[in-house]
C-alpha cells in the first residue's frame, strides 16, 4: 500500500511540472557546513569557474569572420586554371567530344578546350578513335551544319554528315526527310552524357593536367563497356 500511495504521488508530480527531471537546474547556494580551510579554497575561486564547476560550458567567443574552410574544402575565390581551359559565356571550363556507335557505346572520346566550337573538334576526336574502322554516316545537332565540316568530312573521311538545317546557314539545305530520320537516334548520345555524368570527376574537372582529365573520361568508358558485357 505504501508502494503504490508513492507511486501515485509521483505520477501527480510529473503531470503537473512535465517532469521531474527534464527541470530547469536552479542556482546552487553556497555551501555553510563547510570547513574552514574548504571555505577559503572556495572564496578564491573565480565566478566564472564556479559556474563551471556545477556542470555549464564555458561560453566560446563566437567567429565573426569569415570561414576558412568548411569539411576540409577552401572557400577562396581562385580562378580556374590547367591546360586545355578555355573561357566561354558560362565561365571557363573543358569541352568533351565524343563518337558513338547505334548501340550508344563509345568508338571515339577527346577533350579539348571550351572556347573552339564543336565543328572544329570532329576531326580531332575521329584520330582518337578506339577502332580503326572509320563510321560512314555520323549524325550530329543543328550544331555540326556546316558547309565547311561537310566537305572535310566527304572528302577526307568519305563519312556522310547528317545534321538539321540550320536557318542562319548561307547555303540551301543539302539534306531531305529521308537521311534526318536517322536523327532520332541521337537520343543515345544524350544518354552516353547522362551516364558520364555519374562520374563527379567528370563532372566537375579536378585535375590540373589534361592527360589525367582524360585518363578519367577513358576509365569511365571502360565502365560503360563492362556494364553492357
Amino acid at each position: 500500500m505504501e508502494v503504490r500511495s508513492r507511486r501515485a504521488e509521483r505520477g501527480t508530480l510529473d503531470l503537473a511540472h512535465g517532469s521531474s527531471l527534464a527541470r530547469p537546474a536552479t542556482s546552487l547556494s553556497a555551501v555553510s557546513d563547510l570547513s574552514s580551510s574548504l571555505s577559503a579554497v572556495a572564496a578564491r575561486w573565480p565566478a566564472d569557474r564556479r559556474v563551471n564547476s556545477i556542470g555549464q560550458r564555458p561560453a566560446r567567443p563566437r567567429q565573426t569572420g569569415p570561414v576558412g574552410n568548411l569539411h576540409r574544402r577552401q572557400l577562396q575565390q581562385r580562378q580556374k586554371r590547367g591546360s586545355a581551359v578555355g573561357p566561354t559565356r558560362r565561365g571557363k571550363g573543358t569541352k568533351i567530344m565524343a563518337i558513338l556507335d547505334r548501340h550508344g557505346l563509345p568508338i571515339a572520346v577527346s577533350m579539348a578546350s571550351a572556347s573552339p566550337h564543336e565543328t572544329k573538334l570532329v576531326e580531332a576526336t575521329l584520330q582518337q578513335r578506339f577502332l580503326p574502322e572509320i563510321p560512314q554516316r555520323m549524325i550530329g545537332d543543328i550544331a555540326y551544319d556546316s558547309q565547311k565540316l561537310d566537305e572535310r568530312l566527304r572528302d577526307g573521311y568519305g563519312i556522310e554528315m547528317i545534321a538539321p538545317h540550320n536557318v542562319g546557314r548561307v547555303n540551301p539545305p543539302t539534306q531531305d526527310g529521308r537521311p534526318l530520320r536517322r536523327y532520332r537516334r541521337r537520343w543515345k548520345v544524350e544518354r552516353f552524357f547522362a551516364w558520364l555524368h555519374n562520374s563527379r570527376r567528370l563532372v566537375t574537372r579536378w585535375e590540373y593536367h589534361a592527360e589525367n582529365f582524360l585518363a578519367m573520361l577513358h576509365l569511365a568508358c571502360i565502365v560503360i563497356f563492362l556494364r553492357h558485357l
